[in-house]
């Protein structure tokens, strides 16, 4: 590593996402301390952003981007360029394009979204601030809300979801650039960075999430963003500026999901060696200093979710019932192999069913012949068993057979011989050694569950830059070279398998986004409940009724009331929220529940009329 600055752009885009990122939840959370959560206000906070960004431009003398300079650049890069490396580029390019088209034409339609992640912004707004409300759903407040966060401002400038899916698409474009500005930073060549992005680009998980409303590319794309920032300060004492922007990625990560922490903490445990190895004994106050810098940035981001917690619940986790249920409760070596094995067995499924089948059974095998039950609650999610098929192309549960495998392979040739592919090898290896404790760390406190391998996106992207610089090492040689070809064929194929046929949102094939309604793309999760919820608006809107009371259960859909009845005030008949109670019925002009209906006939006082479809139920005097 040298004293220049290795590949300017990408460090501007990340410090760039970084600071818009932290913009949003500064200012949201500042709305929120005036009730002041609208249109108006959101659009003068945006506009206030866009004033002192151009007076910092202008202050600092930039000349504005040349179009035609980048154009001639990029054509003298291409005309340079091997087949190989084109063909790299090719299918970034077309990857992201698609995606993007996607991402705009799409509905959101994740199921998690429909729950409690896009049904707490309706909230926000509605009540024009972040406080706490009664609900039944307790994801809704105890959760981290980063990704929603940056949501909450599209909401509130578009007055819809229209936009939502861009934001995971950026963030699938920061995890290409930071995972590719890292193997620069090791010295990678050119084909090795672009291999890195190809790995990142072609991961089936992130090709489905970049039209997606789930968090997972958002958490990725920080914890990313800090292992960049951390490397640039591995062979420099950090300063105070270095300090914040690590600062915005640890904080925007903590307060984006709990598995952030997973990812960034070692980082810092990187950070802090280095800034200490480098320091000696007269440095130990200027690390502690940057340190403290890093804690209070961090703080800024997320402390008031976490204070508003610890109001409702007595602890910043939030409810008791989400912390036992996703967190491992049994912390015994053989408990963490078990659990491992279940999540690379599933991380690494694969459609030869009689592979899978057989690698589930030897994971089975080794999980009784060390004594634990591989179906033992206390490292199981709720009632999920394993195995599960998990190669079938959904955004929830995917795996990724050929990055994995590939991630495996360069963290452990990597490890084995750092030196052939660096010249920093002992930053290497430290480097290695933190991204194998990110995924340990994962191992040894979440639960396996079904839809695990969206959560250890982090991990991947981390470990994407080791498979780049090997891969460019190993295909120097002739047959590597073929085989590795060979993959990047399969890799691409599949991608594009994932994007054009992928779950819920795909390009071809029933359920298609050229094909299928807006209404029905919005239910393709449970296409069978459509009905049901459009004859709940229809009596709605005969009715004329504008307070709605909610009946729900923690794990059913919120969301659609809020699109298909705009302008409507919806409040919850039942409150899991101990502080916040419910509303009673002589408050709300009618009443509709979903899910279970006996819960419901409860609720709804007897001289009310009480008619079910299907799956809901709709109440008026």
């Amino acid at each position: 590593m040298t004293g220049e600055t290795t590949a300017p752009l990408r460090l501007r885009a990340v410090h760039a996402a970084l600071l818009i990122g932290a913009y949003a939840v500064v200012s949201l959370e500042a709305l929120s301390a005036f009730d002041a959560l609208n249109r108006w206000s959101a659009a003068l906070v945006w506009a206030l952003f866009l004033v002192g960004f151009l007076g910092w431009w202008a202050r600092r003398g930039r000349p504005l981007p040349r179009p035609a300079r980048r154009w001639a650049s990029a054509r003298a890069w291409w005309a340079a360029a091997s087949k190989v490396e084109r063909l790299l580029v090719a299918v970034i390019g077309a990857l992201l394009l698609i995606e993007l088209v996607m991402a705009i034409l799409a509905e959101p339609n994740n199921f998690d979204s429909q729950t409690y992640h896009l049904s707490r912004i309706e909230h926000w707004v509605a009540d024009g601030n972040l406080q706490a409300y009664p609900t039944a759903i307790q994801r809704q407040i105890s959760l981290a809300p980063g990704g929603e966060y940056l949501l909450a401002h599209l909401r509130l400038l578009t007055g819809g979801d229209a936009l939502y899916n861009l934001v995971q698409w950026a963030a699938g474009v920061l995890c290409v650039f930071a995972a590719a500005r890292i193997v620069a930073q090791f010295g990678g060549s050119r084909r090795a960075q672009l291999l890195t992005a190809f790995v990142v680009a072609t991961t089936p998980m992130v090709t489905l999430q970049a039209s997606s409303t789930q968090v997972d590319l958002i958490v990725a794309g920080w914890v990313a963003s800090v292992a960049t920032l951390v490397l640039d300060d591995a062979n420099r004492k950090a300063t105070l500026r270095t300090a914040l922007w690590i600062g915005l990625g640890f904080g925007l990560a903590a307060v984006t999901k709990a598995t952030g922490l997973l990812g960034t903490a070692p980082m810092l445990v990187l950070w802090g060696l280095a800034q200490l190895r480098l320091g000696r004994v007269r440095g130990i106050a200027r690390v502690v200093g940057t340190s403290v810098a890093v804690l209070a940035v961090a703080a800024v981001l997320c402390a008031p979710f976490y204070y508003r917690n610890y109001q409702e619940f007595g602890s910043p986790l939030g409810s008791s019932r989400l912390t036992d249920s996703v967190p491992m409760q049994r912390h015994d070596p053989a408990a963490i192999l078990v659990n491992g094995l279940r999540i690379g067995q599933t991380a690494l499924d694969t459609p030869l069913a009689p592979l899978s089948h057989a690698v589930a059974a030897g994971v089975e095998g080794i999980s009784r012949a060390v004594g634990v039950d591989p179906q033992d609650r206390d490292i199981t999610f709720g009632v999920t068993y394993f195995p599960v098929v998990a190669w079938y192309p959904d955004e929830d549960r995917v795996s990724l057979p050929i990055q994995g495998v590939l991630a495996l392979l360069g963290v452990l040739f990597c490890a084995i011989r750092p030196r052939r592919f660096t010249e920093s090898a002992g930053l290497l290896r430290a480097y290695i050694l933190m991204v194998a404790m990110a995924g340990l760390l994962y191992v040894a406190t979440v639960k396996w569950q079904p839809w695990g391998n969206r959560l250890i996106v982090f991990v991947l992207v981390l470990a994407a830059p080791l498979v780049g610089l090997w891969l460019d090492k190993a295909m120097a040689r002739r047959w590597p070279f073929r085989l590795i070809v060979v993959t990047i064929v399969a890799a691409a194929l599949s991608a594009t398998l994932a994007v054009g046929y992928g779950f819920p949102r795909r390009l071809v094939g029933e359920g298609s986004l050229v094909t299928t309604s807006s209404v029905d793309t919005r239910f393709l999760r449970r296409p069978q409940w459509t009905g049901d919820f459009l004859w709940a608006r229809d009596q709605i809107e005969a009715a004329g009724a504008q307070r709605i009371g909610l009946v729900q259960q923690n794990d059913n859909w919120e969301y659609p009331w809020w699109v298909l009845l705009p302008g409507r005030e919806f409040v919850a008949m039942q409150s899991v929220i101990p502080k916040r109670p419910p509303a009673r019925a002589d408050e709300v002009d009618a009443i509709v529940c979903t899910g279970d209906l006996k819960v419901c006939r409860k609720l709804v006082p007897e001289d009310w009329t009480l008619t079910t479809h299907g799956y809901v139920a709709y109440a008026h005097r």
